[in-house]
């Protein structure tokens, strides 16, 4: 730019040039502001893209709104600039599933030509490339200027969060110099992260320690498995070596440890057991040991038959030196690891470091005192020392840190998280004892017989936690044959730590990690399951624990919960320092597996590209032999099949070879939901499926339907924007409506032409037709507008519609008023529901005959043509139900519109005044309802002088009582309500029956129907049931659950029902009821009262549901709306509850019996009954039912809490008003000895039961009744029916359910005696209700002084006692299932265990 001078002599530019800039920049800025305005008119794509490739990022989401004209390739590139990525390292893939498929980066298609959806949220998932992670981005800050400063922070800004590891790992140590920039990915660290199952954390880190420990992982590599020998599946160290070759080989991200699993004898439960990682490494070690053992190879060398003893055993002196004669008696130990305490038992400060840790683990203690030492050689009890030496250190020195312990302040297990450092280099010279190096060796001994406290044996070696509990935990390891060992001068003793594994939790559970160290270039990485990366010596310092400053004994409370736990160092010595074998040095047999291994991932590999690029999409398809429900599967096709090849696929499928020929199938969108055929492919025969489906989803918004033809028949195309409508044609002469017509029309087309459209598919008159959409559940909508669009009319993709056509006047009637809306309403609220009648219906004892004018004459028993009177009578009213209705129908005279629907379901019968007698002439009657049914059995069965009917309230004999009324429910209409349900066929609905069916109890079938009509006629007799407009309140309904308001009437038809899993047979009756659930509960048992055989008072209704689990229904107010299509019912006998009344079930209190509780009987409690007059009436069913002949005044009610007796009920109180009660209630009866001393509410009521320990027995329970709750009235109570002074009584509130059973044996010490309270209505007596349990004893008598075999004899009957009442002895913990690894493939299952 050309500078000129300024009057103040500085530098300027020119104004020709000031001005050329000034406008380039305004054009560029016009250019700019014009693509943002095409961009804004343009539809925009919005991407939420989840990053999978790390466990930080998968929570996180990145978004991106794209104008619809991206491609494909620029997508990548913005997410790989937001992701902060290098492109090309990642694949984008749809869907939030791993049935996902990948978007092709180098694609030029748009956006929306690749199946993206403008305005609504396109999920993808960022996924690695080839298994490996995408690549990190390099920081490219450029200059230091301000404007390099700012696109720096404005990738942190719009990028994901920063993402420093995993928990345990980095985000538990991160430092400034220490983020997710410096995490490499697995390809450049070059190592293979393992799976975590469910919780074997602890089991990866101990595997990839073992993977890189060099002489470990060699040593593995050089044993040869022989297949014929024994089963790959099994064999522990074959899975192993198959394993390290994966991590050492593999390009997966990380790789799966269910081989290895699956060898150690596991199942799928074992991935959910956490377990300690030093418990593993014992158990898993012996199992090795024992495995090279079996093995008779000629070639196997000694070194790696004994691997494990020549890598990580040690030997120490466990000695005990006299110091008074210096005699020292020893015995040599062997140990794979050492644990080095945290902090010493008693202490308030933990130890700073392993060293220090170190010289207190062989630090002598002196026995003195009671801890004398008997010296052999003094002959007497002497002062000792005793200790530990180490005599030799193994090449792999393995720490524990124990920083599990038992806090006996809280008697719980905690975690010491106090600091502990460890050095990276350990000197052990220090802590080896020369003297001792020649010492003679006696014996390897496994189990330590010291007894004191602070000795060191073997079990503390092996398994710090191992518990004296009958289990026997992993393997012995015997080391008998273990060879001899040079040991090495002090010079040569020094360990260099390469392994620390890090448990990140508490005692209850945690996770663990392993930070190692590699041989091969020095550095620190972090093996977090599946994730490794690099990390500092500074994250290694983290994890030694603790906290700033220092708290004392609770610093560790405090402190860090991630620390290291287990530390392995190596022997410095270059001679047997081994490094990693490389792959060209690979053994032969361990090239063969690399090979095999590489292949196996290859196919992987392979299989996995195909599933990436299979389209998955649901399948339909109308079988016409199998079935005529719409079958469903899933077609799996590649992306790249043609639509004839994916239709011949679908046609296999769905099994139509040799029913169909292929050439009549065709696949079709479609849309399930609203069963919307969307569009045909014709001419598209050839194009791909990944074209027609857009692309591989992991879902998509539509399906596939398999369409079939007959052979003459040619397939309709299906053009986007048609909307496919349902036409049933109705018949208002017949009552019936057609099974619907498919048409398909367009939104903008007028009701005219729709309905010229109907006329050409339906053959009807479009002049006199009548239109009727069915918008959503029975809103009805007349289509009368001639103009208007079916768009307006409110249709969508799939429609139903009625169409009427005839010259009938319902056409001048309002549409509400019509009968067609009356049959359309009809039909929409009809469900279909199975009725499973009772097996023997109830009848008299003596038989009568039917004569032809109604009455009845008694026959002698076997006469000839006989029948149970109820059935027979029900057929003769039946049979004349249908011609005292033809009679009226001939003889009356109607209007055109009630002629027109005499044939119907809805016929118009005439009701009689209020003071007309059911006993009126047949003329004046135009049917029998079902009361007047039960009339005629009762007048029939009255007449022959005897009858079941005379009381409706009267119980059978032999009535049923289902176990599910202790289910009882009273509110079904919030249960699985199905409203939208109308899914039955309507012509079996409405179709007149062609001949009278048989039914099982003796009935012809016929139809109970009604019409819904706006008011009722007077004065004459009306015989079909009622239910209420609304379900409304209590108040709206009489006692029967009729409306008192003005009713209508609903369709009820009911016909024999066949069940075809058989179920039915055996007596069992069925009938299949077509019902408007619209109906009350009382009206629905009226109508079934011809098919049961009784009242509808002694019968109940049961619903049964998915599960076969039945719910009495007994809210009589109450419609069926929540019942839907083929929900099943089962009618039992027994009384029916009416309203206010409950469910009571007795149960007879014995307090001091065995068994406290004895089911009596079930009975019925009323709202408004008092208890004396319940009791009243229980006392016959007592005498009938239990033999019980009780005195009213002899026993009581009282509240059952499930086995707790509690608040007595007085012969005064008032259920409902008094005495909460509900369904399924429970309460108790109680006999006694004498008359009631309960007489107010005031009173309490304690049952109390005396302690004689002297006799090391307890005493029968005695009621007191108190008048207050003081513990001094409680107490002179007691004084005064035992006769113990006052002084002396002690008195404890029992624990648990009644009878508060506890043994004999602790009673004494377990129960809190004597609480120093002055009332028993608080802590921690809570006495505040009758019934509670109070053990008494005299504090001066001294317990039964017993020998051993007495009280062994007495523990063994209180056992028994108490398993009886099923209540324990004492509290046993549960026991934690041991680890344990089986040689032989699995745990035998013991038979008798299930």
């Amino acid at each position: 730019m050309e500078m000129v001078p300024s009057e103040e002599n500085q530098l300027v530019p020119k104004e020709g040039m000031f001005w050329s800039c000034r406008q380039s920049i305004f054009d560029e800025m016009k250019k700019r502001f014009s693509q943002i305005e095409n961009a804004a008119e343009e539809p925009r794509v919005l991407c939420i893209v989840q990053d999978t490739t790390n466990a930080k990022t998968v929570n996180e989401r990145l978004t991106l709104n794209l104008p619809a004209s991206t491609t494909l390739s620029k997508l990548f590139e913005d997410v790989a600039h937001k992701a902060s990525y290098v492109n090309g390292t990642f694949d984008l893939a749809w869907g939030k599933t791993g049935d996902m498929g990948s978007l092709d980066p180098s694609s030029e298609m748009s956006l929306t030509e690749s199946g993206f959806e403008p305005g609504k949220r396109n999920f993808l998932q960022l996924t690695d490339k080839d298994g490996e992670q995408p690549q990190i981005a390099s920081d490219e800050s450029g200059t230091a200027g301000s404007s390099g400063l700012d696109d720096s922070s404005q990738e942190r800004f719009i990028g994901p969060l920063p993402r420093d590891g995993t928990v345990g790992c980095s985000s538990d140590y991160s430092s400034p110099s220490y983020s997710y920039s410096s995490i490499l990915n697995k390809s450049d660290t070059g190592y293979v992260g393992l799976v975590n199952q469910a919780m074997t954390c602890y089991l990866n880190s101990l595997l990839q320690t073992l993977f890189m420990t060099p002489e470990f992982r060699n040593a593995l590599y050089n044993w040869e498995f022989e297949e014929s020998e024994e089963d790959p599946v099994t064999s522990i160290p074959y899975q192993l070596q198959r394993l390290f070759l994966l991590l050492q080989t593999s390009k997966k991200r990380a790789i799966e440890t269910t081989d290895v699993t699956r060898s150690f004898g596991w199942d799928s439960s074992e991935a959910w057991q956490q377990h300690d990682v030093q418990e593993l490494c014992r158990v898993m070690f012996d199992a090795l040991e024992q495995k090279w053992k079996q093995t008779e190879q000629q070639q196997f060398s000694p070194l790696t038959a004994d691997l494990i003893n020549q890598l990580y055993q040690g030997k120490l002196k466990d000695y005990v030196r006299c110091l008074e004669c210096g005699y020292e008696s020893w015995r040599i130990d062997t140990y794979l690891d050492i644990p080095l305490v945290i902090r010493p038992f008693g202490a308030s400060q933990a130890y700073s470091s392993v060293e220090e840790a170190l010289q207190a683990f062989v630090q002598p203690e002196t026995l003195d005192g009671a801890n004398q030492y008997f010296c052999e050689r003094c002959k007497k009890k002497c002062d000792a020392r005793k200790g530990l030496r180490f005599l030799h250190f193994p090449y792999l020195l393995t720490l524990q840190l124990k920083r599990f312990d038992f806090d006996y302040t809280t008697m719980h297990r905690i975690k010491l998280n106090d600091r502990m450092s460890f050095p990276e280099e350990l000197d052990m010279g220090p802590f080896i004892d020369v003297e001792d190096e020649k010492s003679p060796q006696t014996e390897s001994c496994t189990d330590s017989g010291a007894e004191n406290e602070g000795s060191c044996h073997s079990d503390q070696m092996s398994n710090d936690f191992s518990a004296d509990d009958g289990v026997d935990e992993g393997i012995c390891l015997d080391s008998a044959s273990s060879t001899e060992r040079v040991l090495k001068p002090k010079s040569s003793l020094t360990f260099e730590l390469f392994s620390v594994m890090v448990h990140s939790g508490s005692a209850a559970g945690g996770h663990y990690y392993a930070c190692i160290k590699s041989f091969s270039d020095g550095q620190w990485y972090s093996f977090n399951d599946q994730h490794v990366s690099k990390i500092t010596q500074e994250d290694i310092r983290k994890t030694y624990g603790g906290s700033s400053g220092s708290r004392g004994y609770y610093s560790s409370a405090f402190a860090s919960s991630t620390n290291a736990y287990m530390l392995i160092y190596r022997l410095k010595d270059p001679s047997r320092n081994a490094k990693y074998l490389d792959c060209d040095d690979f053994p032969e047999h361990i090239k063969h597996l690399v090979q095999r291994e590489k292949e196996s991932e290859e196919q992987e590999k392979r299989q996995r590209e195909i599933e990436r690029n299979t389209c998955k999409i649901k399948l339909f398809c109308m079988h016409p032999v199998k079935t005529m429900a719409l079958m469903e599967n899933k077609l799996e096709v590649h992306k790249d099949k043609t639509l004839r090849e994916a239709t011949e696929m679908a046609y296999k499928l769905m099994e139509l070879d040799g029913v169909v020929p292929l050439d009549c199938c065709r696949l079709v969108k479609y849309d399930e939901f609203h069963e919307y055929l969307e569009r045909s492919y014709e001419g598209e025969d050839d194009t791909p499926m990944g074209l027609l489906l857009g692309g591989v989803k992991s879902s998509y918004m539509f399906d596939l339907l398999l369409e079939t033809r007959r052979p003459e028949q040619i397939f309709q195309p299906y053009k986007p924007g048609e909307v496919m409508v349902k036409v049933h044609v109705v018949d208002l002469k017949t009552d019936t409506i057609a099974p619907p017509v498919s048409i398909r029309a367009y939104l903008n087309q007028s009701i005219t032409e729709f309905k010229q459209l109907i006329a050409q598919a339906t053959e009807l008159s479009a002049e006199t037709m009548r239109v009727v959409l069915e918008r959503c559940y029975n809103d009805l909508r007349l289509l009368y507008v001639p103009n208007k669009t079916l768009k307006a009319e409110g249709f969508f993709r799939s429609n139903k519609v009625f169409v009427e056509s005839s010259e009938s006047p319902d056409h001048q009637v309002t549409f509400t008023d019509s009968l067609l809306w009356k049959l359309l309403d009809r039909h929409g609220n009809t469900i279909r529901l199975f009725v499973s009648l009772p097996v023997q219906s109830p009848g008299t004892n003596r038989t009568i005959c039917p004569k032809v004018g109604g009455d009845t004459e008694e026959c002698s028993e076997g006469s000839k043509g006989n029948r149970n009177s109820v059935e027979a009578i029900l057929e003769e009213s039946t049979e004349k139900l249908k011609n005292l209705s033809l009679q009226q129908q001939q003889g009356s005279s109607t209007s055109d519109s009630q002629k027109s629907s005499d044939t119907s379901d809805f016929e118009h019968i005439e009701s009689p005044s209020p003071s007309q007698e059911p006993d009126s002439s047949v003329s004046a009657v135009v049917a029998v309802d079902n009361r007047e049914l039960e009339n005629r059995i009762r007048a029939a069965s009255g007449g022959s002088g005897g009858g079941t009917y005379s009381d409706p309230e009267t119980q059978f004999p032999g009535e049923e009582r289902s176990d599910s009324e202790v289910n009882n429910d009273r509110s079904t209409s919030s249960v699985d309500s199905d409203i939208l349900s109308s899914s039955h066929s309507s012509d079996t609905l409405c179709n007149a029956d062609s001949g009278p069916i048989q039914l099982a109890n003796g009935l012809d079938s016929h139809s109970i129907t009604s019409s819904r009509r706006s008011k009722a006629n007077e004065g004459k007799k009306e015989t079909w049931d009622t239910a209420e407009e609304d379900s409304g309140t209590d108040s709206e309904y009489d006692e029967n659950g009729k409306s008192k308001a003005e009713s209508y009437y609903l369709y009820f038809r009911a016909e024999p029902y066949a069940q075809e899993d058989g179920s039915g047979e055996g007596g069992q009756k069925c009938v299949l009821v077509h019902v408007d659930k619209r109906i009350t509960l009382s009206a629905f048992k009226q109508n079934l009262e011809p098919f049961v055989g009784v009242t509808s008072t002694q019968f109940k209704v049961f619903r049964v549901y998915a599960n076969n689990q039945e719910f009495e229904s007994v809210r009589l107010n109450e419609t069926l709306s929540s019942f839907s299509d083929d929900n099943k019912v089962t009618i039992r006998l027994g009384r029916a509850l009416k309203k206010g009344e409950y469910r009571v079930k007795v149960y007879q209190l014995l307090v001091n019996d065995a068994e406290p509780c004895k089911f009596l009987v079930d009975t019925v409690f009323a709202k408004g009954m008092t208890v004396k007059q319940s009791k009243e009436e229980l006392m016959p069913q007592l005498k009938d039912q239990c033999k019980l002949d009780l005195n009213i005044d002899k026993f009581r009610l009282r509240k059952k809490t499930w086995k707790n007796p509690g608040t007595v009920f007085l012969d005064y109180h008032v259920y409902e008003e008094d005495i909460n009660i509900s369904s399924n209630w429970e309460v108790f009866l109680e006999v006694l000895d004498g008359p009631e001393k309960m007489k107010s509410m005031s009173q309490l009521a304690v049952l109390t039961r005396r302690w004689t320990p002297a006799q090391m027995k307890l005493e029968p329970f005695q009621e007191v009744v108190l008048e207050s709750s003081s513990v001094e009235e409680l107490k002179e109570k007691l004084s005064e029916i035992s006769g113990i002074p006052l002084e002396n009584l002690e008195f404890a509130k029992g624990r648990g359910t009644f009878p508060c059973d506890i043994s004999v044996l602790e009673i004494h010490q377990d129960l809190d005696w004597n609480p120093k309270v002055s009332t028993l209505n608080v802590w921690p007596l809570y006495i505040c209700d009758d019934g509670a349990v109070v053990f008494y004893r005299d504090s001066t008598e001294e317990p039964m002084e017993q020998s051993e075999d007495e009280r062994n004899e007495l523990m063994k009957k209180e056992s028994s006692r108490l398993l009886k009442t099923g209540h324990r002895v004492s509290y046993s913990p549960r026991k934690e299932k041991a680890l344990k690894i089986y040689l032989d493939g699995g745990p035998v299952k013991d038979p008798g265990q299930d």
